[in-house]
């Protein structure tokens, strides 16, 4: 049963050993970007407009080219094979029979034919540009032949971030310590559900690209960290715009700036992230700057938002201050580890009603009511209204 994230959150520690579930859980450095994530939505207060018929309601979506039951997409998460056998299988199954959008990672452990086969519902690619162009090149006319319907290229990981949690676990580079293996003994459940079926796991996609000794496991995760493009610019999305036909999305935009050069080079639209709180600590929350990139934008540029979004009143909030649309990341990743493709739509339901209630007492019949008069910052910085 799902009562709430943090219900969530405390069974999958319970099911991970220590390593698995800080990978998931932990940011970097001290973390404050991570707290802020969380902390930032007491911002923003309702103030529900009543006596409003809102007894029939849809949470319809509209994005890209793709129509949505309600305004979620699971995000882009890597790796996730480190919490259970098949887990970005069952991520997309779930999105689909919810009826939302389905992001798979360049380094998911599944590969994009393998999440084609199992779900017919809305898919998109999320891609790392690598510094081999023909390799970045091949992962796009892939995911084109898989059928996703948009590219979402991550524009913030570069460079990765310090992410101390992780490493504490770690006596050197890739080598688990021996506290850490003796808290994977004491979890034979994770071991016969994660390990068991294959050992360990691999990047599905990446898998035609690496070298036979980084096929799997954190030897798979280094050599992926290597290979990333530093020299990352404008004139390569401009070249990623020429090999992607369809709607393409650029994600980890946080200033206003970014956010034009991105609409007037026809981009068809933006995801304001800091990564989770795992890259930059110290940065803004992007519900922070949401409002002045909609503004800066306008009402037709299409906006997402991710990072410590985990209830449905979160998500009213981004959707009230101007987001099309919000990536549900670790609420998920705790439900799969947890429970697997079961707890994944418990939650998924759980929050698509949260969304629907939270609507129906504001006085709302759709996403489309929503407009920044219905929340207040107490703050004291006023909300523009970007429907005008």
């Amino acid at each position: 049963m799902v009562i709430n994230w943090e219900n969530l959150r405390r069974a999958a520690q319970r099911a991970l050993p220590g390593f698995a579930f800080d990978y998931v859980d932990g940011g970097a450095d001290d973390e404050q970007t991570l707290r802020h994530n969380r902390e930032v939505f007491a911002r923003w207060m309702f103030k529900p407009a009543v006596l409003k018929d809102a007894s029939r309601r849809s949470l319809q979506t509209s994005l890209a080219n793709d129509s949505m039951a309600a305004p979620l997409l699971v995000a882009p998460t890597g790796y996730n094979g480190m919490l259970r056998y098949q887990a970005d299988l069952m991520l997309a199954r779930a999105a689909a029979q919810n009826g939302i959008g389905y992001i798979q990672s360049t380094v998911s452990t599944a590969s994009l034919e393998e999440s084609a086969a199992v779900s017919q519902g809305p898919r998109w690619f999320q891609l790392y540009v690598l510094k081999d162009r023909q390799v970045t090149a091949s992962l796009i006319e892939r995911a084109q032949t898989a059928g996703c319907s948009a590219l979402v290229v991550s524009v913030d990981a570069v460079h990765f971030g310090n992410r101390e949690r992780d490493k504490s676990h770690y006596r050197r580079p890739l080598k688990l310590s021996v506290k850490a293996l003796a808290d994977v003994a004491s979890h034979p459940g994770w071991v016969w559900r994660t390990l068991r079926p294959a050992g360990m796991p691999g990047f599905g996609n990446l898998k035609p690209y690496l070298p036979a000794e980084y096929q799997r496991g954190l030897n798979a995760a280094t050599y992926f960290a290597q290979q990333m493009d530093p020299t990352l610019n404008w004139e390569t999305l401009r070249w990623v715009r020429e090999l992607w036909l369809g709607p393409l999305y650029i994600k980890g935009i946080m200033t206003e700036q970014d956010a034009l050069i991105a609409r007037q080079l026809g981009f068809d639209g933006i995801v304001l992230s800091n990564h989770g709180g795992r890259q930059l600590d110290g940065t803004f929350s992007p519900m922070q700057v949401l409002a002045a990139i909609r503004a800066a934008v306008g009402p037709d540029f299409s906006i997402l938002i991710d990072s410590g979004f985990r209830r449905g009143t979160d998500v009213v909030k981004a959707l009230a201050l101007g987001a099309n649309a919000v990536l549900l990341g670790r609420p998920l990743l705790y439900a799969v580890a947890a429970g697997g493709e079961a707890l994944v739509n418990a939650t998924l339901q759980s929050m698509i009603a949260e969304i629907d209630r939270t609507l129906a007492q504001l006085g709302c019949s759709s996403p489309r009511d929503l407009h920044p008069g219905l929340v207040h910052d107490i703050n004291g910085v006023s909300q523009q209204n970007w429907h005008n």
